[in-house]
Order: structure tokens, then C-alpha cells, then sequence
């Protein structure tokens, strides 16, 4: 059975974590516990193939910088993840999230993700919270064009609202990168 590596980058406290166990498990975890590393596999038929999906969360925070990137090797497919309701989270895709895929994976796929979507709206279909700003879907999709992604999407893990479009748009970049980009998994030597 052909293997396809996912793995999730990101802010700390941005969704990844819930990303992935919502996606897994059609449940939404109750609490936040920050990730250190940890991984989850799940089997999707592609055609009449069978595939793994292993997905592969980091953690985000500047303590675990030196460690993160020993999760690379052999990536097929990157997530760079935001919160739409965290300008930082998004500036730092920019200034900090692309820098150190690309340096460590040049070539590898990478789609953006802007996670926790409910948050634009409250349940009862309410104006977003006040004095959060939140990030546009244009601005998500303007950042990757700037920085060239295959793709911007976008997901609420608790709704579980475009949750899987992420991973199909993510399997499809996977397995048929763009014609310009040469193929390669993310080497660290």
C-alpha cells in the first residue's frame, strides 16, 4: 500500500491538533493540550487503490524549532495551517512558516489552511465578536498567491465545515504536483 506524508504546520493553539482528530475521528477533542509531535493514520481509497494517509502534527512553539524539522524527511505534501481569527498566526505564515518548509523541503507541495472558520460567525448565524479582526477569505487566497502554494483552504474542525476538502485538496496536490515543480520528497542530509 502506497504511503502519502502529511504534515501540519503552524502557529501554537491554531487548530492543527483539532484539524486532524476531527478529521480522524468525526470528533472534536475538549481540551487543548499543546503538541509536541505526534502522528495519525488513516486509509483512503484512491480509485480502486488503497492509500495511507499519514498525517503528521508538530508543534508550533519557538521551543520546539531545532526539534520540528526532524518530522520533515519524506514529506509529500505540506499544511501550512492559521487561525482566520489570529493576524499574527497569519503574518507568520509569511514570515516564518514558508521560510522553514521551503528551506528544509524546496519543492514540496504546500497548500494554506485557515482554520476556525466558526469563529467568523457565532452558532445562532450573529455577526462575527467584536474587536476581532478576522482574516478574509481573499486575504488567505491573495497570501497564496504571493507565496505561491498549490492551494488556500479553509476548515472549522469543531463544524467540521470544508474539513475534508483540506485533505482531499492536500491528497491531490500529493500525488499530482504541478507540471513546473519538479517531484521530490523533502530530504534532510
Amino acid at each position: 500500500m502506497q504511503t502519502i506524508k502529511c504534515v501540519v504546520v503552524g502557529d501554537g493553539a491554531v487548530g492543527k491538533t483539532c484539524l486532524l482528530i476531527s478529521y480522524t475521528t468525526n470528533k472534536f477533542p475538549s481540551e487543548y493540550v499543546p503538541t509536541v509531535f505526534d502522528n495519525y493514520a488513516v486509509t483512503i481509497m484512491i480509485g480502486d487503490e488503497p492509500y495511507t494517509l499519514g498525517l503528521f502534527d508538530t508543534a508550533g512553539q519557538e521551543d520546539y524549532d531545532r526539534l520540528r524539522p526532524l518530522s520533515y524527511p519524506q514529506t509529500d505534501v505540506f499544511l501550512v495551517c492559521f487561525s482566520v481569527a489570529s493576524q499574527a498566526s497569519f503574518e507568520n505564515v509569511k514570515e516564518k512558516w514558508f521560510p522553514e518548509v521551503r528551506h528544509h523541503c524546496p519543492g514540496v507541495p504546500c497548500l494554506i489552511v485557515g482554520t476556525q472558520v466558526d469563529l467568523r460567525e457565532d452558532s445562532m448565524g450573529n455577526k462575527p465578536r467584536k474587536n476581532v479582526k478576522f482574516i478574509t477569505t481573499e486575504q488567505g487566497e491573495q497570501l497564496s498567491r504571493e507565496l505561491m502554494a498549490i492551494k488556500y483552504v479553509e476548515c472549522s474542525a469543531l463544524t467540521q465545515k470544508g474539513l475534508k476538502n483540506v485533505f482531499d485538496e492536500a491528497i491531490v496536490a500529493a500525488l499530482e504536483p504541478p507540471v513546473q515543480k519538479k517531484k521530490s520528497k523533502c530530504l534532510i542530509l
